[in-house]
């Protein structure tokens, strides 16, 4: 049956259905959440029964299709005063109020139900009307109360809202907040409200705790960016290389790059060997050559030189061909003058893949510059210091070198 014949229904006279028909109507209007229909059903059923349970079903429905609120107040307000000590009419007429504007009336009655009742549902509805009329301690006060109670979240949140955006108490909110979800099985609204009054506080070490406990809870790999970015934020490597130790598997290759970056040399090393084992690319071999050679605190050391360079030609054998290795590898034998002739060579093949890369020009001016080729150099390191100027230490080293250069 459609909700328009059923509107229809509605309307009809009296004698026209049982009491029993009409219940089954408004039950499954209620299921449509047709409300507008069924709401003059149970009006009918209360006039002709003046079972209490019907007024405040037309009530409630009522308030959920926001429609005949006046008249609805009216027939309450009636009953209220007949039964002045029925609970379900109070907490009836209090959102029936609030939806109507009438919000003094509206705490009126919220203060004559706490006279009667100190419940928690009492409680949070009292909280409405205060917080309807701007009385945020009292509605705050309130609201703690139902919280330490119920400890539901649902609450908690509104009282933590109130606190940050009206009583200006953001600290303890976030103390209440992590106090819950330490103490209690939390959902992520939980964290996702921390989150937010961690950002407002700009507190770094909160949204890292807290994303770390999200991260706990789903390991979804949004958190463990986000994570990564705020350690990064802080500048603190060591501490997102902590946490990745701790997480490692699948996140690797984010770990790798952290312990170059705070020079774990040898923590990298382990890496680049696992991955070379793992995958057999050749570009591992010239990564651990870098990493020999930033290892060494002799960077002149023959033997060390040496075998930096037998991993380099043992990843160019194998087909590595990136410019950034081989730009890396030609400019260490020219600066260390291991073959500077093979070094230029070298650097000319990373050239081809990047003409304009400055570094690869500063690479290839020095060669020059090795060769005693101090015209060529000079044209070369001209072009790099007019792109990058002199605030590089090894740029200004190498343009005044080559500008003395005979």
């Amino acid at each position: 049956m459609s909700v328009v014949l059923l509107q229809v229904s509605a309307h009809a006279k009296e004698e026209t259905f049982s009491e029993d028909t009409l219940i089954i109507k408004a039950l499954w209007l209620d299921d449509q959440l047709a409300y507008e229909y069924s709401r003059p059903i149970y009006g009918e059923l209360f006039d002709r029964t003046g079972e209490e349970e019907f007024l405040f079903r037309e009530m409630r429905s009522a308030l959920l299709s926001r429609t005949f609120i006046e008249q609805s107040i009216e027939r309450l307000e009636r009953w209220d005063e007949k039964h002045p000590d029925t609970l379900e009419a109070k907490r009836l007429l209090i959102p029936l109020y609030l939806t109507a504007d009438k919000a003094e009336r509206a705490e009126e009655e919220s203060m004559d139900l706490l006279e009667q009742s100190q419940q928690p549902i009492d409680l949070e509805l009292a909280s409405n009307a205060l917080l309807y009329n701007a009385q945020f301690e009292r509605a705050l006060q309130l609201l703690k109360r139902v919280y330490d109670e119920t400890l539901h979240e649902g609450i908690l949140l509104r009282v933590v809202t109130i606190m940050d955006e009206y009583t200006g108490e953001r600290k303890e909110a976030i103390a209440l907040l992590e106090t819950h979800r330490r103490m209690h099985l939390s959902s992520q609204s939980v964290y996702l409200k921390l989150l937010k009054l961690y950002m407002k506080e700009n507190d770094i070490d909160g949204l890292i705790s807290t994303y770390e406990a999200l991260y706990e809870l789903d390991n979804n790999e949004d958190y463990l960016r986000r994570i990564i970015d705020a350690y990064v934020y802080k500048r603190d490597l060591e501490g997102a290389t902590a946490f990745l130790e701790k997480h490692r598997e699948g996140h690797e290759d984010i770990l790798y790059d952290l312990y170059k970056a705070t020079r774990s040399y040898e923590k990298a090393i382990l890496l680049v060997d696992h991955f070379y084992t793992r995958d057999k690319d050749g570009k591992w071999l010239a990564e651990k050559g870098i990493l020999l050679f930033e290892q060494a605190e002799d960077k002149d050391d023959r033997g060390m030189l040496k075998e930096v360079i037998s991993y380099f030609e043992k990843a160019i054998a194998s087909g590595v061909e990136e410019s950034i290795y081989l730009n890396y590898y030609g400019y260490t034998l020219i600066d260390k003058e291991f073959d500077v002739n093979k070094g230029i060579s070298i650097v000319q093949k990373a050239l081809k893949q990047q003409p304009d890369n400055t570094f690869y020009l500063d690479s290839l001016a020095w060669g020059y510059y090795k060769q005693g080729k101090c015209k060529e150099a000079y044209e070369v390191m001209k072009k790099v210091v007019e792109r990058e100027g002199l605030e590089q230490e090894e740029i200004r080293d190498h343009w005044e070198a080559i500008q003395k250069c005979k």
